[in-house]
Parts: structure tokens; sequence; C-alpha cells
């Protein structure tokens, strides 16, 4: 006999909580739809009206897309595109190596039994709380000069310029310990009767992972692939830091924070340059937003 449903479930699922709902995601959406229609407007009619405007006089077309991705015009030569190519770069190993990194090792965390197993899950879990400011500076100096005790050299220094992966293993490190935290209460609560029975039939770790755990977690992975996806694609910081804001690997966000500055009264194309970078975050989140809240809460709660 099912339970009556509860008063906090009754008032969310009322008509009023309904409207309420739909009336904020509106009023989310209009900062959005106003970049949009701005992009799309011609100079004269942004410098002299706003952007309601349009839907009484509609003036619009790409012609601003197509100065701010190709034309030299637009601050730099060939245009947005390969500051949009190395965002694209950028990005998508940036989100596949913690995964698959965390992914491992929060099964190795969760599943394999060595001693200090817990002390390690309980250090990686601390690390969340280093700010990511603080430990920029450290990382970048790490790259440049290596680390040494005295005359000893722990880690050489690498001469990375002018290539991705600085930024690559700056967001992989950064990634790591909320990604293993995440993976690992997820991990931790598959069917201790289904590893069991694998291992008796003589699978190995790496046979379990890649059978039952890879196929099992897919809500997680693809939960926090799109948390870092989007963290990567629409981060300044870390990119700023580690590239160097040099065009060969500098992604759109270095370009957009600089165009703003020298390019402040052209609205119409600093309005189709950012609109550009909301693109494809959006087309990810949507390809994978019904793993979302299922891949979050998956590892939160036990029942």
């Amino acid at each position: 006999m099912s339970s009556a449903p509860s008063p906090v479930r009754r008032a969310f699922s009322s008509p009023l909580a309904s409207i309420l709902v739909i009336a904020v995601t509106v009023l989310w959406t209009i900062p959005t739809l106003g970049l949009l229609v701005t992009s799309l407007r011609p100079k004269q009619d942004v410098a002299t009206s706003g952007w309601w405007e349009a839907f009484v006089h509609p003036d619009l077309g790409l012609a601003n897309y197509h100065t701010v991705l190709f034309e030299d015009g637009f601050g730099t030569s060939g245009g947005l595109m390969p500051y949009l190519v190395n965002s694209l770069a950028i990005s998508v190993p940036a989100t596949l190596f913690p995964l698959v990194l965390a992914a491992m090792a929060a099964y190795a965390l969760a599943w394999v039994r060595f001693r200090g197993a817990d002390t390690v899950f309980f250090v990686i879990f601390a690390l969340q709380i280093v700010p990511l400011q603080m430990a920029l500076i450290p990382v970048l100096r790490l790259f440049s000069g290596g680390a040494h005790l005295g005359p000893v050299t722990l880690v050489p220094a690498v001469d990375l310029r002018g290539t991705y992966a600085p930024v690559w293993l700056a967001h992989t490190m950064f990634a790591l310990p909320l990604a293993i935290f995440l993976l690992h209460n997820f991990i931790a609560q598959l069917p201790r009767d289904l590893m069991e029975a694998a291992i008796v039939d003589g699978a190995s770790h790496f046979k379990i992972f890649r059978s039952i755990v890879l196929p099992l977690c897919t809500p997680a992975l693809a939960s926090f692939a799109i948390f870092q996806f989007l963290w990567v694609w629409n981060d300044l910081l870390v990119a700023l830091t580690f590239s160097g804001g040099t065009s060969d690997v500098a992604p759109m966000t270095v370009r957009l924070a600089q165009l703003s500055g020298s390019f402040g009264g052209r609205w119409e194309l600093l309005t189709a340059g950012a609109f550009l970078s909301l693109i494809v975050p959006l087309a990810v989140f949507f390809a994978l937003q019904r793993y979302f809240v299922r891949g979050l809460l998956a590892g939160s709660v036990k029942g």
C-alpha cells in the first residue's frame, strides 16, 4: 500500500509551483535571448536602440558572425576561428584525461583491497579544499623550473611553452580530487554479489572494470563529463596562466577578454563572439542532460 504524498512533494507538484518554475526559467533565459538578438543586429541598430526593438523592426543577419569568425578586422588574423579550434583542442582532452584516470583510481580505491586505501582516499578528498588560485603559480613554476631538493632534482623542468600540454595537465590535476570522490561514491555502491561472482569466474580487475563497472557507471561518468567540459570551456584563469595568451594555444575566453577592452564599443561583434562561446557547451549539455541529475545523485545517497 503506497503512502500519501508528503506536504513538501504536494507543494512542489502544485500548479502554482509549476507557474513559478516557468516564470524563473523565462527570466533566466531573457539575457541569453538578448545576447542572441544583439549579435544578429547591424551595428547602427545596436548603437541606437535596445535589442527588444528587433521584434518591432526586424533587421537580422549573420554578418556579425562572419566578421567575428573569419575576417581579420576583429583584431586577429583569421578572426576567432583559430581560438574556437583551440578551445576544442583544450576542452576535449582536458575532459577525457581526468575522466579516465579518476574512473580507474575510483575503482581501485573501492574494490581493490590494499593497505592504506582509506588513507589515500581521505588525502584525495582533502585536496578539494586547496584553492585553485593558490596552486596556479607553484604548478607553473613546477612546469618551468622543475622541483629540486638541494642538489637533487626531483622533477626535471620540461619546456612545454607553445603547446596545449600545460593546460591539459593543469586541468587534469585540478579536476582529479573531485572526480575521484564522485566516481568512488558511485562505484562503491555497485552490488558486491556481482563483483564477487565475476572474481569467482576468473575475471581480472581490468576485465571487471571494462565489462561491468564502466557500463554501470555511465550516468556518473557523463554527469562529471558535463561539469568538467563546461568548466574547461568557460575557464579563463587557468588558460591565461598556462597558455601564455599566445594565439597558437589560447582559447576563446582569453581572446574575448582581450577584445572586451579594445573593442568595447563594438557590441554587435562582442555579443556574436560571446554567443559562439555558448553554442558548444549548450550542445554538450543538452546531449547528455538525461544523465545530469541521475548521475549526480547516484553516489550521494544510499537506499
